[in-house]
């Protein structure tokens, strides 16, 4: 396989990546023909995977518009991926051009094209770290000079944390990325679910672990326990097009089928 200029050296390219099946998901171009396999392998399971991607980050576009409209500045995005139309510092900058963006991802592919995308943005970057390392995530977000930790800030981690096995004690990173923030900040939440979805959700699931992110669905409960004594904005932790859908034409028939809960709650 030609190895492109964006898909820097050592990264196998014979082996699916989590981040490059999402960005095919979404209608990326950066992908290759193993990713996009696994995609239709996993779609023919779930054919709804794609369209759950797909107001996954729709949910983030509502989420930071809102977010920016209430006075936030400045974005810590967890598991980024690879930057397609309608990043954070897109959708945060056209509304404040002063918002500033720390993305945070552990594919050196994502981070790679990141760099690419970013290098004539003064206001935002990029840092490779594994959000089951918080320290290491929180130094290193310090250390870019664009978040200031004694102002509110956004934690978003939209996609991310069912990449996370308990044994990496996903919980303890999100407390410690609680903590670190200052009063008036906001958490935003988007997660894999089995809640209502078929058996065919599992057999995805285990497609999943052929890459090196094997997704761990949770339950509601589950998922809520993350935002901890955080006030959860209305609606709720609920299905991704429930969440302030910006027309209820946009909900569609059944929204729980999206096999994912999304929500945003702030620290007072």
């Amino acid at each position: 396989m030609t190895r492109p200029d964006w898909a820097p050296e050592g990264i196998d390219l014979d082996r699916p990546s989590a981040s490059r099946v999402y960005d095919y998901f979404v209608g990326g171009m950066h992908n290759f023909e193993i990713d996009r396999a696994l995609a239709r392998q996993i779609e023919a399971f779930t054919p709804n995977v794609a369209e759950t991607m797909r107001a996954n980050r729709d949910l983030l576009r509502r989420c930071v518009r809102l977010l920016v409209d209430a006075g936030i500045d400045q974005f810590l995005d967890l598991g980024s991926g690879i930057p397609t139309v309608g990043n954070v510092h897109e959708v945060a900058q056209a509304r404040n051009p002063g918002a500033s963006v720390v993305y945070v991802d552990i594919d050196p592919v994502a981070v790679a094209h990141s760099r690419a995308i970013l290098a004539d943005n003064p206001g935002a970057t990029v840092i490779q770290a594994d959000v089951a390392e918080p320290e290491a995530i929180l130094a290193e977000a310090a250390a870019t000079g664009l978040l200031d930790f004694r102002r509110p800030m956004a934690v978003l981690l939209l996609g991310v944390l069912h990449f996370v096995p308990e044994g990496a004690d996903p919980a303890a990173s999100v407390a410690r990325l609680r903590e670190a923030v200052a009063p008036g900040s906001y958490l935003a939440i988007t997660h894999a679910t089995a809640d209502g979805q078929p058996a065919e959700v599992l057999a995805a699931q285990k497609l999943s672990g052929r890459t090196s992110t094997e997704i761990v669905l949770r339950s509601r409960e589950q998922i809520g326990a993350y935002f901890a004594d955080w006030t959860l904005l209305a609606p709720g932790l609920v299905p991704l097009p429930l969440w302030r859908p910006d027309d209820p034409a946009d909900v569609g028939e059944c929204p729980e089928m999206s096999g994912a809960y999304g929500g945003v709650a702030r620290k007072y």
